[in-house]
């Protein structure tokens, strides 16, 4: 399996996430939004086009870390990922 994780290593939830797939043995690319600025682009522009995203706009969240699959599935859910 690869997936796309998109996260912060200063994010609990991302370093758990992480742990977990890589535990599954999970293939990562890793696109780090506070240390690369490419990377908070990208992840901006899919936090303000995909509906993953719908009740998160507006609000404080931040919404990471985020996963992308293979077959182009967004979710925020690393439950959703693990099942692929």
């Amino acid at each position: 399996m690869h997936v796309t994780m998109i996260g912060s290593h200063l994010c609990p939830d991302t370093i758990d996430a992480m742990n977990k797939l890589l535990a599954a043995g999970a293939e990562i690319s890793f696109k780090d939004i506070l240390s690369c600025h490419a990377d908070l682009k990208e992840y901006l522009k899919l936090r303000d086009t995909s509906p993953v995203y719908a009740e998160i706009r507006g609000t404080d969240m931040l919404g990471v870390p985020c996963f992308i699959c293979d077959d182009g599935t967004v979710t925020l859910n690393i439950e959703d990922v693990l099942k692929k």
